[in-house]
């Protein structure tokens, strides 16, 4: 959904990218109660449709009880099931323990991007979550970029710094 002409209107389902530094609330999709925002999202789990977040609110509530995955993609997994707190839907699931290739994955949140809509800050626009990436790219490039103009930085200082000349002066 979003606003056009101070009316609300239903938001055709198209694809987008968060990117980082983009702004989102998440909600549950029946009672639009906050679950998190962007900042606590570390990705996206497509193999689980669930969106990975580091921190959740206190809205969603972790349930007590442990359960063991027996079959699929969380067999051999132990975790705890979430709700919404105010609605008492299902939202998705906490991994306690787990097999090592899904050893990053403990403690955090997996919110079923089913059951999730997102309120995108800069565009006033609600969006289901299925319909948002949240893939973040890897930053090596950018490390690599940043670490050659750092070595050309430092080139350039030492050659001041044997020429006499103080970087501060200019």
């Amino acid at each position: 959904m979003e606003f056009k002409e101070s009316i609300l209107v239903e938001r055709e389902d198209v694809t987008e990218q968060l990117l980082p530094g983009q702004l989102a609330t998440l909600h549950c999709k029946h009672c639009h109660t906050v679950l998190g925002d962007s900042l606590s999202v570390c990705g996206e789990l497509p193999c689980l449709e669930s969106v990975i977040c580091l921190k959740v609110t206190k809205d969603v509530v972790v349930s007590d009880e442990m359960d063991l995955g027996r079959n699929g993609k969380l067999a051999n997994c132990i975790f705890r099931h979430l709700a919404c707190g105010k609605c008492g839907r299902a939202l998705g699931k906490s991994l306690m323990a787990t097999p090592p290739h899904l050893a990053t994955l403990r403690s955090l949140f997996l919110l079923r991007k089913t059951q999730v809509t997102c309120y995108v800050l800069d565009s006033c626009a609600v969006v289901k979550a299925s319909a948002v990436s949240f893939r973040f790219e890897p930053l090596t490039e950018d490390m690599d970029e940043a670490k050659q103009k750092f070595k050309a930085h430092l080139k350039a200082m030492k050659k001041w710094q044997a020429n006499g000349i103080n970087s501060l002066d200019k």
